[in-house]
């Protein structure tokens, strides 16, 4: 079986870090209080619940619902840097960029 391919739960826990790191870089841009904020906010919430989704998976054994939610996770953030209600501060690897 080839490595590359396989789900194990070192590879998630690896995809639960980037995404942990995403979140913790990502800096708002919008105001506080501004209709900007509100939808950040509603972002940040679903990578949030994805993410705590993740860790419950992975401790479920289900490291294939794990990953995908992982993923989702990381999207959310990555669709708020790409709005620009975000900042990835220069970071074209956690981020796609604007």
């Amino acid at each position: 079986m080839d490595p590359g391919k396989t789900l194990t739960e070192e590879r998630v826990q690896h995809y639960l870090s980037i995404t942990r790191k995403a979140r913790e870089k990502a800096t708002p841009l919008v105001q506080e209080g501004s209709p900007e904020f509100e939808m950040l906010n509603t972002l940040l919430s679903m990578a949030d619940d994805y993410s705590s989704d993740a860790q419950y998976f992975l401790k479920q054994g289900d490291f294939i619902r794990a990953f995908g939610a992982i993923n989702y996770a990381h999207a959310w953030i990555d669709a708020g840097v790409k709005l620009r209600l975000l900042d990835g501060h220069g970071d074209d690897v956690l981020f796609t960029l604007p």
